[in-house]
């Protein structure tokens, strides 16, 4: 028993230092965001909070489109999340429990999504999105981001787990396919709904690299590509960029504190996926 308690103590100062280090960069963040820009770069700056000045904060709304940013990246967030849940859950049901030929290549071919890099992929997306003239539009972010094999997965496997009698009884009924999926199946996975749904959205609100390519003028940029642009407003200010990076994570960040619970079961279902 005192070795347990002594192994346990061990762990709990490891967590706590590992919580410190993980920690630190987003308290100096925020203590940063508060200061002056002379009092950022002073050889008199401590790690303690000295000042509160909202300015940097004031200036980055006002001078900068991050409002725009915002609705840009709310709406293609929302519009990825409806459709990657809707067409992954229909996706999902079809294979698992319709018959027709071709279903386990259809399948396969989901499950060999995961074995290709969405970084190789990018070069013959944005010509596709060139081509259709989709450059510099919503559709051009949005389209790319609604291929996502672990949504198709996870309810597959939540279908084949339903049991066989609760469909047999449906038809019986009377009911459909359409019956099955929207009044009996998925009032039955709220829970695994919720998660992918929270989880898709925190991925599409934070993704960087394809909005990146395929915007180039600032009306269309989301937060994760419009925070790029704040130097050629400011220059090399470090604490508006502290603002500006602060306020950009602030609704991924509440987002998780109100969802924590989904978010983490979402984590460990996506996890035990493509383990």
């Amino acid at each position: 028993m005192k070795t347990r308690k002594i192994e346990n103590r061990i762990l709990t100062f490891i967590t706590l230092i590992a919580g410190a280090i993980w920690f630190f960069p987003l308290y100096w963040a925020l203590v940063t965001s508060f200061r002056t820009e002379e009092r950022v770069v002073s050889p008199q700056a401590g790690l303690l909070p000295d000042q509160f000045v909202p300015d940097n904060f004031v200036q980055t709304l006002t001078n900068t489109r991050i409002l725009t940013w915002y609705l840009n990246s709310i709406g293609t967030a929302l519009i990825i999340t409806v459709l990657v849940i809707i067409s992954g859950m229909m996706c999902a049901y079809a294979i698992s429990q319709m018959r027709f030929p071709g279903r386990r290549l259809l399948y396969g071919i989901v499950l060999a999504c995961f074995m290709i890099p969405s970084q190789t992929l990018v070069v013959s997306q944005f010509i596709m999105m060139n081509q259709f003239g989709l450059i510099n539009t919503w559709a051009g972010i949005i389209i790319p981001q609604l291929v996502v094999p672990v949504v198709i997965i996870v309810y597959k496997q939540f279908f084949d787990a339903v049991p066989k009698e609760l469909k047999e009884a449906v038809l019986l009924d009377g009911g459909r396919d359409y019956t099955l999926l929207f009044k009996v199946y998925m009032p039955l996975n709220w829970g695994i709904t919720t998660a992918l749904a929270i989880i898709t959205f925190i991925g599409a609100w934070n993704n960087f690299f394809w909005p990146f390519l395929v915007t180039t003028t600032e009306s269309k940029m989301t937060i994760p590509v419009g925070i790029t642009q704040v130097n050629d407003t400011f220059g090399v200010f470090y604490a508006k960029l502290m603002a500006v990076a602060l306020l950009a994570a602030m609704p991924v960040a509440v987002a998780y504190l109100v969802f924590q619970r989904r978010v983490t079961e979402a984590v460990m279902i996506s996890s035990g996926v493509k383990g």
